[in-house]
């Protein structure tokens, strides 16, 4: 893993309050500047992070040993909301599994700077669902199923598929809990991110070692509190995720996600 790459880790670790400011050398606090004209260029300019504009991941869906489906996890470009850029990312589950249809998609356009959510959007069992969030003025504007607006807890919110990214640059020590309240509805925080254990994983994508980490989100569709959610990171700089374990309310059973490719 490169000394470069250490320090934006550290950066981004104490801008989310892990540690203190003094263990991170003067020249990883530097800021980028404002973003340019182009989404080329804005592309140049943002903090490097372990994904990117182009990072597709497939994924075999199992229950048990069996196949059900497939999952794909994609950063596919980066575009502007509320005139901030941000990484477009998506997670789409879907197959069949004793009779229960899995058809769910997520995304969630994720500022490229602050690395906090402007946009979430879920589509569970035909229930479109849209969030507006205004970080900055500590607001939410639902925009489909119903029109409402409310005041979120934090004004450095998480979603549901943000906080997969999110996880991605924290150091992932085995062992530590990290604990946020930064999701965007009040019940559904605090975040936790239980750090277990190393281990190894063979996929069809080849043979990774990786950091088990258990997610929890209250009242969340994939990470539910009570649950048995896990994601295996592999252990390295990319920080990818080679499976998952999704264990929510929407769900009235486990399912796993084993990485297949990486494109």
């Amino acid at each position: 893993m490169s000394a470069g790459w250490l320090v934006r880790r550290a950066a981004a670790t104490v801008a989310f309050g892990l540690l203190p400011a003094t263990s991170v050398p003067a020249a990883a606090q530097t800021r980028v500047g404002p973003p340019q004209d182009s989404l080329s260029a804005i592309a140049d300019e943002v903090p490097e992070v372990p994904f990117g504009p182009g990072e597709e991941l497939g994924y075999q869906v199992k229950y048990g040993v069996f196949g059900i489906g497939n999952a794909r996890m994609t950063v596919p470009r980066i575009d502007t909301i509320h005139d901030r850029p941000v990484y477009v990312t998506e997670l789409e589950i879907k197959g069949s599994v004793l009779g229960y249809g899995l058809d769910q998609r997520f995304y969630s356009w994720i500022d490229t700077e602050k690395l906090v959510s402007r946009r979430f959007g879920k589509d569970e069992k035909d229930r479109p669902r849209e969030y507006e969030l205004f970080p900055e003025e500590r607001r939410v504007h639902q925009i489909q199923n119903r029109d409402t607006t409310w005041t979120m807890p934090t004004s450095e919110p998480l979603d549901d598929l943000s906080f997969v990214h999110f996880a991605r640059t924290l150091p992932l020590e085995v062992g530590e809990t990290y604990e946020f309240n930064r999701y965007f509805k009040e019940d559904g925080n605090p975040v936790i991110l239980k750090v277990l254990r190393k281990d190894e994983r063979e996929t069809k994508a080849g043979v990774f070692s990786t950091i088990v980490v258990q997610p929890i989100i209250p009242n969340s569709s994939l990470y539910s509190e009570g649950g048995n959610a896990e994601i295996h990171f592999s252990d390295d700089e990319r920080r990818l995720v080679v499976y998952m374990k999704v264990d929510g309310p929407i769900l009235p059973f486990n399912i796993t996600m084993h990485l297949e490719e990486i494109r």
